[in-house]
């Protein structure tokens, strides 16, 4: 498997040293760059997989890079690292070519999954996930995609829409780690507190319909989001 290249632009130097070495630690190849005048000849020269990059930078901010950037490169995914909050700058962030964003503070953990889920949508084609056959077999239960019926023996439990719809995205992705809004952002069109919050419900329903399995479970990673686990 290829090495990932991360263009990573931070210019707090003692974070950006934290977090360019603690990737590099998981694998990835990583150029820092701290002036944002620079971080564009800097893309040129590396041609990253993925860029991450922080929004307040001297010289030169974040959305202003990400436009350059989309000017050689409409394809290759751009996070953004932000302090701000303000849905407005959020907007912002998307309209001027970002993929994605987090909020500082971050863990270490949230932004590796979120470029590993985001060169896994892009390398997919746009989210483009395996096909689901007509019967899928979880553990001890029969899914029944087409029909949105999941079996246990001789019982038989008829799905919602969504709740079929989130069972075949939580099975397309199993046992790896899935972003929370990615989940939120297909089913439900966007990440809001009231659909946060309807997630949950939906998750906490599934994981009753399988408690007659322990071999099945939907972990919570939190911050993060869910994996869905078979063991």
């Amino acid at each position: 498997m290829p090495v990932i290249k991360v263009l990573y632009v931070e210019d707090e130097t003692f974070l950006g040293k934290i977090v360019k070495e603690s990737l590099e630690m998981r694998g990835f190849d990583v150029l820092m760059e701290e002036d944002g005048a620079k971080v564009v000849q800097s893309y040129k020269q590396y041609k990253p997989d993925i860029c991450v990059l922080d929004v307040m930078l001297p010289n030169k901010n974040g959305f202003d890079i990400a436009e350059e950037i989309r000017e050689i490169d409409e394809d290759v995914p751009i996070i953004f690292l932000t302090a701000k909050v303000q849905t407005e700058d959020v907007v912002k962030g998307f309209k001027t070519g970002g993929n994605d964003y987090i909020r500082k503070p971050f863990s270490m953990e949230e932004l590796i999954v979120r470029i590993e889920n985001l060169l896994r949508i892009i390398n997919n084609g746009n989210g483009a996930a395996e096909p689901v056959a007509e019967t899928v077999k979880i553990g001890r239960y029969q899914y029944f995609t087409n029909r949105q019926v999941l079996t246990f023996g001789d019982e038989e439990r008829k799905l919602s829409y969504r709740e079929s719809e989130l069972l075949k995205y939580l099975w397309q992705h199993r046992n790896k780690v899935i972003d929370r809004r990615e989940i939120l952002n297909l089913l439900w069109g966007n990440d809001s507190f009231f659909n946060s919050r309807n997630l949950d419900v939906y998750i906490t329903k599934l994981r009753g319909y399988f408690k007659d399995d322990p071999s099945v479970e939907i972990l919570t990673m939190k911050g993060i989001g869910y994996r869905f686990v078979l063991s």
